[in-house]
């Protein structure tokens, strides 16, 4: 049975930082590109970055938080991580691990859509509050 299962939230003060884990389990997703989305109270899910299986794991991340979040995996590439610093009030959201099947591609704008991630993890909050 396939599982991700996302760790590390809680509740950070504005400027703070979180590093969010994600667990993948009952497969090997060392050739399935994994990334974060989020959503906050009353709004959509959104993307918000995501690391390539291919040509040496590139990162897309949404402009939201360039210079502030950093998706990485391990080396067996069954953990997926985000390291969020600078952390603001409106960072606060669900955050979830999502990842696709193993080899499909997944390009360009397509990277933005959750519609391509075919497993997800239940989630974890995030809240940035002073």
């Amino acid at each position: 049975q396939v599982q991700l299962v996302e760790s590390g939230g809680g509740l950070v003060q504005p400027g703070g930082s979180l590093r969010l884990s994600c667990a993948a389990s009952g497969r090997s997703f060392t050739s399935s590109t994994m990334g974060w989305f989020r959503q906050a109270p009353g709004k959509e899910r959104e993307f918000v970055a995501v690391r390539i299986w291919s040509g040496g794991g590139n990162t897309v991340y949404t402009d939201s938080v360039k210079g502030r979040f950093t998706i990485s995996r391990d080396n067996a590439g069954n953990t997926l991580y985000l390291q969020m610093n600078n952390l603001r009030p409106e960072d606060t959201a669900v955050y979830y691990c999502a990842a696709t099947v193993p080899l499909k591609a997944v390009l360009g704008t397509d990277l933005l859509n959750q519609d391509e991630y075919d497993y997800w993890g239940q989630g974890t909050q995030v809240t940035v509050s002073s």
